[in-house]
């Protein structure tokens, strides 16, 4: 089940979700409007699974904007502390993105139970775009599982700039 506005508002009020900064403008009928980071990291073409080195050095988003390029893909993060112990989070681009052809999010718009953090966002273009820190650029939505609630424990959750692959032991799925 799909958290509504007025829920999310309760939940984030009542510490159950974690969204920082908040403010309720930001807020849809199912979903709450969230803001690019000012990091920015390039994926190497011919990067492998596990490779550490696959993606370029962090640099900072002026406030001019850095201009993404078809054919890439870029490692960016929200603004955002975003996460839940009780809710599974969702992460999407927004339509008004997505109409510039920015996508966001294409293989892994699923969040595991756990530590709230800066999530790491997928960013492909499919024609040159702008992009600005703090610009509402995703959305996420929070999601009630049901069964044994297991939180996720893997590295991912230490990081608040974009983070690329992490080596992976041989055989370890996560």
């Amino acid at each position: 089940m799909i958290l509504t506005r007025t829920e999310i508002d309760k939940e984030v009020a009542s510490g159950a979700i974690i969204i920082r900064p908040y403010t309720q403008q930001q807020l849809n009928p199912n979903s709450y409007n969230y803001r690019l980071g000012p990091m920015l990291r390039e994926v190497h073409p011919e990067a492998s699974l596990g490779d550490e080195k696959a993606s370029a050095p962090a640099i900072a988003i002026s406030s001019a904007g850095a201009r993404l390029d078809p054919g890439k893909v870029y490692l960016g993060h929200t603004a955002e502390v975003i996460g839940s112990q009780r809710y599974v989070v969702s992460l999407m681009g927004r339509s008004s993105v997505g109409r510039l052809g920015l996508y966001l999010q294409l293989s892994a718009d699923l969040g595991n139970l756990g530590d709230a953090h800066q999530w790491t966002l997928e960013l492909t273009c499919v024609q040159p775009v702008i992009i600005y820190p703090d610009m509402l650029i995703g959305q996420v939505t929070f999601w009630q599982p049901k069964g044994e609630l297991i939180h996720y424990t893997g590295p991912y959750t230490k990081y608040s700039e974009p983070t690329g692959n992490l080596r992976l032991s041989k055989g370890q799925t996560k």
